[in-house]
């Protein structure tokens, strides 16, 4: 039984032997992360088992070859004694593949998971069962990864392989050997002296992996033609494939609420806050009824057909904006929405339910305010929408979803933690809490409109939250036009003439006692922010036409900081004189800088580039 390959950790590992437990379950529970031909696994038949178990699961007479093979493989290196201090030597999981795309047709591939912990290995058997029931092993893909201690401080990690000459591989389920040394091994190391802990649960927790994996592929296939059509400014294969994930994880989870429910009628839903769109055609187009809402009409929204409902309208939370016919509400990267939603679904109906996917962080009336660093400020962010779901009445379960995104956590609503009759006392929670967060968010607390007679029912026609009821006094939707907020709207040359000017001055900085040579490092001179603004405003004395901003009106109007795009010049020899060519660096969100921050410029000697390319940069000083 050789070993076909060892990897070691580094020295002075303090999480072993318990990182490397943590590292083969995320290899055993999520091999997609690593298998990126792989959807994911489903786990069962959890349970200890002897030497008896292991020749049942073989399916095979205990006295043949394969039995005598494998149990010793999974005992080697053990006297009879150590074999035998437990009588369930091994815990056993069975796991079965769920190829990105199924190759397999009705056969299913399997493996028998074979954890020993005395003996700190692991052993995965692989099954293949035909459409018959018929189970087979594959005695050449048997292998073993064991942690190894040497002189009680050198650990490694080793792989064998039980028939390596037999070894069958198809890229899927049966990865090639390299590949199990080159990257399973060295990630495992890497997992397990880690040894790091998700603040999240594991991606699509609340679903069957298997039929997310298929519907997936059928809606990328159906919807792909729109990555070639996409006329928004945004990144086309992203965004279509996020919304088909996004689509495909609502379509599963609503299908699992019809047959846990014996529904029959495909649910409703309103998307708050819909943005361009596409989740609202796909759902729409895969037979549920339902439409979007947004400030802002996109220009993709020409594209779908007019079963796809698009209203372009500022929501703001009132009971204008109370849908009691809907079945479900989405915040897909609803902003200053997000917390709404929870509100908003408890309000509308009793059965109403509601899914969000957070993103930007928003409170009720403004900007979210971090209050904790023990935590990252996404997961503190979470924590406070799952706060608003359990306060608005909502047994609020949290998942992750597979998407390109690094804002992936999804909350979900979809039954209440108290019961119809209580419905006025829970009202009284909502509102209370909502009002507490005005006075921390620094808006002034609006009445609530709410009584406390017990007529706030849903349906009841004597509530006293009467249509136009503004309890969401504060809140700010988003402008209906988006405004630009760096130097793209700026004419080019003005911007090169404003880099040239400001390059001038700094490099001017530096006192020349004339007797170096042009050759000699000039490493230029320091401005705040503020200086520089009234350096470029001598230098253009005349006033501008009304309406055209001019650098010397940051100083004026903008003291404490500056929006910073990140951009370069490039000095360039041309008729004997250094032309200033500026070239921007385009970046997704500028950052500020304070207003005393120095600007620095630096030329790097002309001896280390051509002539004809000595480089300017201008950039904000760090250090």
């Amino acid at each position: 039984m050789p070993k076909l390959f060892d990897i070691k950790f580094p020295g002075e590992c303090k999480t072993l032997p318990e990182g490397f437990w943590s590292a083969i379950d995320v290899w055993i529970k999520k091999p997609h992360v690593v298998n990126k031909r792989l959807c994911g696994v489903k786990e069962t038949e959890s349970k200890d088992v002897d030497g008896e178990d292991v020749r049942l699961l073989l399916d095979d007479d205990p006295v043949s070859e394969l039995s005598r093979d494998v149990l010793f493989f999974l005992t080697r290196e053990a006297s009879p004694a150590q074999t035998h201090e437990k009588d369930k030597p091994w815990s056993s999981t069975v796991r079965t593949f769920i190829p990105k795309v199924n190759s397999y047709g009705a056969n299913l591939h399997k493996e028998v998971v074979l954890r020993d912990f005395s003996r700190q290995q692991v052993t995965f058997l692989p099954l293949e069962e035909d459409a018959g029931g018929r189970v087979s092993l594959k005695k050449g893909n048997i292998y073993q990864i064991q942690l190894h201690n040497q002189d009680c401080e050198e650990w490694s990690l080793e792989l064998h392989i039980l028939s390596p000459d037999a070894w069958f591989s198809d890229g899927v389920a049966y990865p090639r050997l390299p590949w199990l040394s080159s990257d399973l091994l060295p990630k495992l190391v890497r997992w397990a002296t880690e040894c790091k802990s998700s603040e999240f649960k594991s991606t699509l927790s609340l679903l069957p992996v298997e039929k997310y994996s298929l519907m997936y592929q059928q809606l990328k296939d159906k919807y792909k033609a729109m990555v070639k059509v996409w006329p928004e400014v945004t990144d086309p294969e992203k965004f279509v494939y996020e919304d088909v994930a996004i689509a495909t994880y609502l379509l599963v989870l609503w299908a699992e609420e019809r047959a846990e429910k014996g529904l029959t009628a495909r649910q409703s839903f309103v998307d708050l806050g819909c943005g361009n769109g596409l989740l609202v055609h796909i759902l729409t187009n895969e037979g549920h009824p339902g439409k979007g809402i947004d400030v802002r009409r996109r220009k993709i929204w020409d594209m779908y057909d007019p079963q796809t409902q698009l209203e372009e309208k500022a929501i703001t939370p009132s009971e204008s904006f109370l849908f009691p016919g809907a079945d479900w509400l989405i915040g897909n990267h609803s902003d200053e929405l997000t917390p709404w939603i929870p509100v908003i679904a408890a309000r509308s109906s009793y059965s109403c339910r509601y899914f969000v996917l957070p993103c930007c962080f928003f409170d009720f009336f403004g900007k979210y305010q971090r209050r904790q660093c023990k935590k990252s400020q996404y997961k503190e962010y979470i924590d406070f929408i799952t706060e608003v779901s359990r306060v608005s009445g909502f047994n609020t379960e949290e998942d992750c979803l597979r998407i390109p995104s690094t804002k992936r956590v999804c909350l979900v609503g979809k039954s209440r933690n108290y019961q119809l009759p209580d419905e006025a006392e829970a009202e009284q929670r909502r509102a209370h809490y909502i009002q507490s967060r005005q006075t921390t968010s620094g808006v002034a607390a609006q009445g609530s409109g709410i009584r406390n007679d017990g007529g706030c029912c849903h349906g009841n026609a004597d509530s006293s939250r009467t249509p136009g009821s503004d309890w969401g006094a504060g809140f700010q939707p988003r402008e209906k036009v988006e405004v630009v907020r760096n130097c793209a709207a700026l004419p080019r040359d003005f911007v090169d003439g404003v880099v040239l000017q400001v390059a001038n001055v700094l490099l001017g900085m530096t006192e020349d006692d004339g007797g170096g040579s042009s050759s000699d490092w000039n490493q230029g001179g320091s401005l705040s922010v503020r200086e520089v603004g009234r350096a470029v405003g001598a230098a253009n004395p005349a006033a501008p036409e009304e309406g055209v901003w001019r650098p010397s009106d940051a100083a004026q109007e903008q003291p404490s900081s500056v929006q910073s795009g990140g951009r370069e010049g490039v000095y360039k020899g041309l008729a004997g004189r250094d032309v200033l060519q500026g070239r921007r660096q385009e970046e997704a969100c500028c950052s500020r800088r304070p207003e005393n921050s120095p600007l620095l410029v630096s030329r790097p000697p002309p001896s280390g580039l051509p002539p004809a390319g000595r480089t300017l940069c201008l950039r904000p000083r760090t250090g």
